[in-house]
């Protein structure tokens, strides 16, 4: 018992257990964040665009309630009383969120490359100086044209 105790502690320590523990509460906070700027900020002016559409609140009767009641203004109402909707404008809302979540990743990770990119970088490929084709820089033969590269140039 003491050996697994040992190991599980080992696991729970390393880098990468704690690095994903940090990923997983920052991903939930950033999700309600994205969330919120959906909801209060993006959703509001598409909706007063749109005629006061609210997506969130869209639905479809696929099988109407157990009481025969058919107005309902939410899905959470039309579900109170058994009737079966296919909720498709809150499907919009949540592809809304993806794409911001997505962009806003894609920022964050495009940001962070570039801290990481070098700007004195060495050249990883150079020219054939027989055909101009690009080749690694650590290549003694263009595989495109055999020019021995091993020579000196031509003067």
């Amino acid at each position: 018992m003491k050996k697994v105790w040992k190991e599980f502690k080992e696991f729970v320590v390393k880098g990468n257990a704690v690095d994903l523990a940090v990923g997983v509460i920052i991903g939930a906070a950033f999700g309600a964040i994205v969330n919120s700027l959906v909801k209060d900020l993006i959703m509001p002016p598409i909706s007063l665009l749109s005629g006061g559409l609210d997506f969130s609140n869209k639905f479809i009767v696929l099988r109407a309630a157990k009481d025969g009641s058919a107005a309902f203004h939410t899905p959470a109402d039309a579900a109170k009383v058994g009737a079966i909707t296919w909720n498709y404008g809150n499907f919009i809302t949540l592809a809304i969120n993806f794409l911001i979540v997505a962009g806003a990743v894609f920022l964050l990770v495009r940001g962070i490359n570039r801290l990481k990119s070098s700007p004195h970088a060495e050249p990883v490929s150079k020219e054939c100086r027989a055909c101009a084709m690009t080749i690694p820089i650590k290549a003694t033969r263009c595989p495109h044209c055999t020019t021995d590269l091993t020579e000196s140039a031509p003067d």
